[in-house]
C-alpha cells in the first residue's frame, strides 16, 4: 500500500470511542468516499487505516494500541480536523513522494511564521527521527508531503504555500501540538543495509549502494 502525501481533503472526527488501549473512530468525509469499499486504506493524518464500514458521509476505522503509541490519533476528539488521502492506484500520477502510512514517531510544533505568501512551520522532533531528516529532503507531516528547508540540533523547518494552507489541516494546529512524522524511506533502507556492512556481513546490497553512489 502506498500514498503520495498529496492530501485530498480535510475530514473531521465525528466520533471517538476508546476501549482499553485501542479505539474506534468515525470520520466525516466526502471525496475519499468515492467508490470506497470495506477493506480499503485511507491515510488519516498520515496513518494508514482500514475502512471497516461507511455510509454516504463518513467511514469508520479501528485503531490498535501500537498505532496509538506512535501517532497523534489518540489526542483527537470529536470535531478534530484530519488530513485524508486514499491509497494510490496503479497508473495514478505520482506528485508527492513515497509515503507508506507507517508513522515513525511524533514531533511537536515549535512555532509558525508568516513570510509573504508562505508560512514557515518549525517542528521539534527526537534524535531517532532527526537523523533521517535532511535539508531539501522529503518529510510527511500528518500525511502531507513536504520539503525540508533546514535542520538544527533539535528539529527542522518547512515552508508551505497557500494551496497547502487551504487544503490541509496543518495550520489548524497550535504551538506544542503533536504532529505525525514519516521520514523518507530511502534513509531507513540505507541505514539498514549499512548495518550489515558494519557487522561484517557481506551482501549483494552493498554492491547496489556502491553502484548507485551511496558509498
Amino acid at each position: 500500500m502506498m500514498f503520495t502525501g498529496l492530501v485530498e481533503e480535510i475530514g473531521y472526527m465525528e466520533s471517538v470511542v476508546h476501549s482499553g488501549n485501542s479505539m474506534k473512530i468515525k470520520i466525516k468525509a466526502s471525496r475519499v468516499l468515492e467508490n470506497v469499499k470495506n477493506g480499503d486504506s485511507i491515510s488519516t493524518n498520515g496513518v494508514c487505516l482500514t475502512v471497516t464500514s461507511f455510509d454516504a458521509s463518513s467511514y469508520t476505522a479501528d485503531v490498535m494500541p501500537e498505532t496509538l503509541r506512535l501517532t497523534n490519533l489518540g489526542s483527537l476528539v470529536k470535531g478534530s480536523p484530519v488530513n485524508l488521502e486514499r491509497a494510490m492506484m496503479a497508473g495514478d500520477r505520482f506528485g508527492g513522494h513515497i509515503v507508506s502510512g507507517h508513522i515513525d514517531g511524533i514531533g511537536h510544533v515549535r512555532n509558525f511564521r508568516e513570510e509573504d505568501n508562505a508560512t514557515w512551520i518549525s517542528v521539534e522532533c527526537p534524535d531517532e527521527l532527526l537523523k533521517y531528516i535532511v535539508a531539501k529532503g522529503s518529510i510527511a507531516m500528518d500525511g502531507t508531503s513536504l520539503t525540508v528547508v533546514d535542520t538544527d540540533s533539535s528539529g527542522f523547518r518547512v515552508s508551505i504555500i497557500p494551496t497547502t494552507k487551504d487544503e490541509t489541516a496543518l495550520l489548524k494546529k497550535k504551538t506544542g501540538d503533536p504532529i505525525n512524522l514519516e521520514c523518507d524511506i530511502l534513509g531507513k533502507y540505507v541505514e539498514r543495509l549499512l548495518s550489515f556492512r558494519d557487522n561484517g556481513k557481506k551482501d549483494i546490497s552493498m554492491d547496489f549502494l556502491k553502484d548507485n553512489g551511496f558509498l
